[in-house]
C-alpha cells in the first residue's frame, strides 16, 4: 500500500514538472532567437578574431576603444557598425559580431562615450563625432565596400542609430534601429513614474540640478526634435523595429510611442501627403489598448507583425515581442 502510494505521488510530481516546464518555456519555437536587452549585456566572450583598437576624437582628442574585425577577402566587403546599449560600452558582447565574421564582413563596435549617465553622452555632438570617427578608422584600415556601410543598434544603440541617421556625415546605405528611445523629455517622465534608474541617468546626461530636468539640454539630445536630413533619404534607408509589448510593466523600458512618433515626425518633415502612410491616432490608440495586429501583415522570425508603415525609404515595423532585437532577421534585413 505504501509502495503504491509512493509511486502515485512520484508520477504526479513528474507530470506537474513537465507541465510547469512547458508553461514557463517562454523562448519562441524559432531558429531566430530573440536577444533580450539587459543592463549587463550578454555574458559571452569576444573571440580572438576581434582586436581592440583606439580611436582619437576629432573634437576633443579623447581616445575611445572599439572592437574591430577586418575582412580577409581581397574583394571589398560591407562594414557593419554595431552600437552598444544605453547602460553599456564597447565591451558589451554583441550578437551581431559573429554573424558579421561568418560572412567575412568588416565590423566595428565603438565606445562613443560609454554608458549614458554623464554630460558627454546621450547622443551629444561628441557621440556623433566618435561614431563617425570609428567609421573613418574602418575605412582607413580595412577593405570596405563604401557603397555598403550599415549602422545597427538596439535600445540605447537604437537611439544612437537614429542620431546617426539624423547627423552622420558618412554615406550610409541602411540604418536599422531596434526598440529605440527618441525623446529624453518624455522618457524621463516615463522612467520616473515607473521608478526606473534611467530617469537619474537622464538627469546626469543633461547636467540637471536639484532633481529638475534641464529641458533645454534634453531637447538638444533628443533626435525627435532635430532637423530631418531630407536629401539623405535619396541614398539611405531607415528601418525602425519595436516590440509591441515594450514599455509595459515587466516587458521593457521604452514605450512604442517613441518609434511611432519618430516615424510620423519624419513623414511630416518630408511633407508626405498620403495620410494612410502615417500611424493615425486611431491606430496608435488601438495598438496601446490591444497590442494585436491591425491587419494581416504576416510574420518575421516566427513573430506576428502588428503593424507596418512605409514611406520615402523609411519603414516602421511593430512586431509581437518586447524590448529586444531578433538578431538573425535583423542581420539578413541589413543585406537587402
Amino acid at each position: 500500500m505504501k509502495k503504491s502510494l509512493f509511486i502515485m505521488v512520484l508520477i504526479i510530481f513528474i507530470i506537474v514538472g513537465l507541465v510547469t516546464e512547458d508553461k514557463f518555456n517562454l523562448i519562441p519555437n524559432s531558429s531566430d532567437q530573440p536577444v533580450k536587452v539587459e543592463e549587463t549585456g550578454e555574458k559571452l566572450e569576444w573571440g580572438d578574431e576581434f582586436s581592440v583598437i583606439d580611436i582619437k576624437s576629432p573634437i576633443d582628442g579623447h581616445s575611445q576603444k572599439a572592437y574591430f574585425f577586418k575582412t580577409t577577402s581581397s574583394e571589398p566587403q560591407p562594414l557593419i557598425v554595431s552600437l552598444h546599449t544605453w547602460s553599456n560600452d564597447y565591451t558589451q558582447y554583441d550578437s551581431i559580431n559573429v554573424l558579421s565574421v561568418d560572412r567575412g564582413f568588416n565590423y566595428i563596435h565603438p565606445n562613443f562615450r560609454g554608458a549614458n549617465n554623464h554630460k558627454d553622452a546621450c547622443c551629444s555632438d561628441l557621440v556623433i563625432a566618435d561614431i563617425d570617427a570609428s567609421i573613418d578608422y574602418a575605412l582607413n584600415h580595412a577593405n570596405v565596400d563604401t557603397s555598403r556601410i550599415f549602422v545597427i543598434g538596439v535600445s540605447g544603440g537604437g537611439y544612437a542609430t537614429l542620431a546617426m541617421f539624423m547627423k552622420s556625415r558618412h554615406r550610409i546605405k541602411k540604418f536599422s534601429s531596434w526598440v529605440p528611445l527618441v525623446d529624453l523629455i518624455k522618457w524621463y517622465e516615463e522612467s520616473k513614474i515607473r521608478k526606473l534608474k534611467y530617469s537619474e541617468d537622464i538627469l546626469a546626461c543633461t547636467e540637471s540640478a536639484g532633481g529638475m530636468l534641464n529641458r533645454k539640454l534634453a531637447l538638444e539630445k533628443s533626435p525627435i526634435y532635430w532637423e530631418t536630413p531630407l536629401e539623405k533619404l535619396r541614398h539611405s534607408r531607415l528601418e525602425i523595429y519595436a516590440g509591441v509589448y515594450d514599455g509595459m510593466m515587466g516587458n521593457g523600458s521604452i514605450p512604442i510611442t517613441h518609434s511611432i512618433n519618430f516615424y510620423n515626425k519624419l513623414l511630416k518633415d518630408l511633407k508626405e501627403k498620403d495620410s494612410s502612410k502615417y500611424v493615425s491616432n486611431t491606430e496608435k490608440l488601438a495598438l496601446l489598448e490591444h497590442r494585436k495586429p491591425l491587419s494581416d501583415y504576416g510574420s518575421i522570425a516566427g513573430r506576428a507583425v502588428i503593424l507596418v508603415k512605409e514611406s520615402n525609404n523609411i519603414r516602421l515595423t511593430l512586431f509581437e515581442g518586447g524590448h529586444e532585437i531578433l538578431k538573425d532577421f535583423a542581420f539578413k534585413e541589413l543585406m537587402k
